[in-house]
């Protein structure tokens, strides 16, 4: 379901940043006060990875996305909607914000189908009902999204009900069918660099689909442009790709721009 929330700002909270989130916190409170529609969707990659070494279970990625078994499913579900997420909801909360958290399974939030049964439960995003994030939004909270998803899609016998959508993918897909103003990456790089190294600080949509097809950009990059990819599709979300650990890298990047990638619509 495609449905504008005016002004919106989805802001992808990743797992490599979580040391550096007193400042990012600070800016997303203040944004909330100041009367911005905030939608948060995190990552904790490294987090599931750390649970599953306890667990002796190996763990391998396929352009950015973990292969996911039976057993690294619960993992996934565990760490993300549990502990990942109920730790961002009680930091904005013990720091004077209004939060509630919930997963892509709530609701019907996202709802998706697996996209290769060689990769296990890897979720592709099919559609996206924004009316739970529109009644918590309502209701005057922000809504924290663990990107783990419902299986409604394709799903055949005996196969599980839930699905590990990524969370840059799911980032994506819910500003797409926001019809958001900004979706904004917080991650541990400057941005998005052409083969000298140097950060590229705009791209047109299309350029950014070119950086994938030639192998410049690789690893967690390409989900990321995917994810960008999809967002200004609705021909009105611009996206920021962003050092998230530098101080109060988000508000800068809000009011002034320009602190990292920017990809607009074509």
């Amino acid at each position: 379901m495609t449905s504008t929330l005016n002004k919106a700002i989805v802001i992808k909270l990743g797992g490599s940043i979580y040391n550096s989130r007193d400042s990012v916190i600070t800016d997303i409170i203040r944004l909330q006060n100041e009367g911005q529609r905030v939608v948060i969707i995190h990552g904790g990659a490294k987090m599931v990875t750390g649970w599953l070494s306890k667990l002796n279970c190996t763990t391998s990625f396929y352009e950015g996305e973990r292969i996911t078994d039976g057993t690294c499913l619960d993992v996934v579900t565990a760490v993300l909607a549990g502990l990942a997420n109920k730790e961002i909801v009680a930091t904005i909360i013990n720091a004077g914000g209004k939060a509630i958290g919930i997963s892509g399974v709530d609701g019907g939030l996202i709802q998706g189908k697996i996209k290769n049964r060689g990769r296990g439960y890897v979720g592709e995003v099919v559609t996206v009902d924004t009316s739970p994030l529109k009644a918590i939004i309502g209701a005057g909270f922000i809504p924290v999204i663990a990107p783990v998803s419902l299986h409604a899609w394709g799903r055949q016998e005996g196969e599980r009900s839930l699905l590990n959508v990524n969370g840059d993918t799911a980032a994506g897909a819910i500003a797409a069918s926001l019809g958001a103003e900004r979706l904004v990456f917080l991650t541990d790089v400057r941005g998005i660099k052409d083969e000298s190294g140097k950060v590229i600080s705009h791209l047109p949509a299309s350029k950014a689909r070119h950086l994938i097809e030639n192998g410049t950009a690789y690893g967690g990059m390409i989900p990321k442009i995917r994810a960008c990819l999809e967002a200004t599709s609705n021909r009105i979300t611009n996206c920021s790709i962003i050092d998230g650990s530098a101080p109060h890298g988000l508000l800068n990047e809000v009011v002034n721009g320009n602190t990292g990638t920017c990809i607009s619509p074509d």
